[in-house]
């Protein structure tokens, strides 16, 4: 990977408020060990996150099997299941490291496309929208409808979680992806590689409806958050005293660089420049072909590396990468498994690392934490 110069803009850690969460005495310094990553410093050892990526997908998984399609969406839209069901799952427990409670408000990844008339299709552990965008005259009909059954239900769960959760778990705002992965969602992924061959105007108009409205739908959630006393926070767990937020695009794994840069670029650039932080979700190595062009936005403040299944483990395989990351001075979250912990700390340097390692007990965890407080 060619390593261009990168100057990032180093987020200021915002003023605090006192946050208290059953189960987690060390929220504070849990916070400190994290604005420290942004800076690549390290208090006393990297942070430490005990949960497998996408592990909040699992947790009904199971029960969802052998419903229809209909029984699956009313469980998905059953606000105070969603909310009892992870509230179970946390009860009794000591949060380790910097695992923050957190319930996430789900709908899934498409969500953002179904705010605009997209409809959304339910299965165990995600969902999937139905291409609305047919003919391009279907655009006209993409209309941010605050009054829509999705958004209102989105808005539903989060407030019911926030009364809830109160004093045992953090809430997020949900999943919000105004880029490409929109556009794609509304066109139909295998199309919209076509179309920006075909009818890069089209396209265009397209990118320019997803992020139109994405500041106003964020500042709702984050209202939501703010005035309930809780720090923003997205499915990734990471608190912030300002504005969190999750650039991703997923869908770039099956484009050029140079379409990333004419058409995904520009949508980055809008959508994390209100934001105190921001963590790009790089979802594997299709993602990665366009790091330079995603870290030559000063607001991408750091990167969760997410290296793929199958023949993309064991992460041994990524240390050159990510000690390329390293050397730009770019924090990078990494998601290991127990066994390649000994191998990858001596092969790595703590400094802007942030480990995610799976857990079954609170003894692994503080087994482990001893292990990574010793890791120079």
């Amino acid at each position: 990977m060619h390593t261009a110069e990168y100057i990032r803009q180093t987020p200021i850690a915002p003023e605090r408020w006192p946050i208290a969460i059953a189960g987690m005495p060390e929220f504070d310094k849990s916070m400190d060990r994290i604005d420290a990553w942004y800076h690549n410093e390290i208090i006393d050892r990297p942070p430490v996150r005990f949960v497998a990526h996408n592990a909040f997908l699992e947790l009904s998984q199971g029960e969802l099997v052998d419903m229809s399609p209909d029984e699956r969406q009313a469980r998905w839209f059953d606000a105070e299941y969603q909310v009892k069901l992870y509230l179970k799952s946390i009860a009794g427990r000591n949060h380790l490291g910097e695992t923050f409670p957190l319930f996430f408000p789900n709908l899934g990844p498409d969500l953002y496309a179904a705010l605009y008339g997209a409809r959304l299709e339910f299965g165990e552990v995600t969902s999937w929208s139905v291409p609305i965008v047919k003919d391009w005259s279907d655009a006209a009909k993409l209309q941010f409808d605050p009054n829509g059954v999705y958004f209102r239900k989105i808005e539903e769960i989060t407030a019911v979680a926030l009364e809830m959760c109160r004093d045992k778990a953090l809430v997020g705002y949900t999943d919000l992806h105004p880029g490409l992965d929109c556009v794609a969602a509304w066109r139909d992924p295998q199309q919209l590689c076509f179309d920006m061959i075909d009818s890069p105007e089209e396209v265009a108009k397209l990118s320019e409806i997803a992020i139109a409205d994405f500041e106003r739908i964020y500042d709702h959630f984050d209202g939501m958050l703010r005035e309930a006393g809780q720090p923003s926070v997205g499915w990734m767990g990471i608190p912030s005293f300002g504005r969190f937020h999750i650039p991703s695009c997923d869908f770039s794994t099956m484009i050029s660089p140079g379409f990333f840069n004419e058409f995904g670029l520009p949508i980055l650039q809008r959508e994390v420049k209100t934001m105190t932080h921001n963590v790009f979700h790089m979802d594997g190595k299709g993602v990665a072909r366009h790091l330079d062009a995603i870290l030559s936005v000063p607001e991408v403040h750091a990167l969760q590396w997410v290296q793929g299944v199958g023949d993309d483990q064991p992460i041994m395989q990524w240390v050159p990468f990510i000690k390329d990351i390293q050397a730009r001075g770019v924090p990078v979250i990494v998601d290991l498994t127990q066994k390649e912990l000994h191998g990858f700390m001596e092969a790595m340097s703590p400094e802007g690392l942030f480990l995610w390692i799976a857990t079954t007990s609170e003894e692994e965890e503080r087994t482990l934490l001893k292990s990574i407080s010793r890791w120079k």
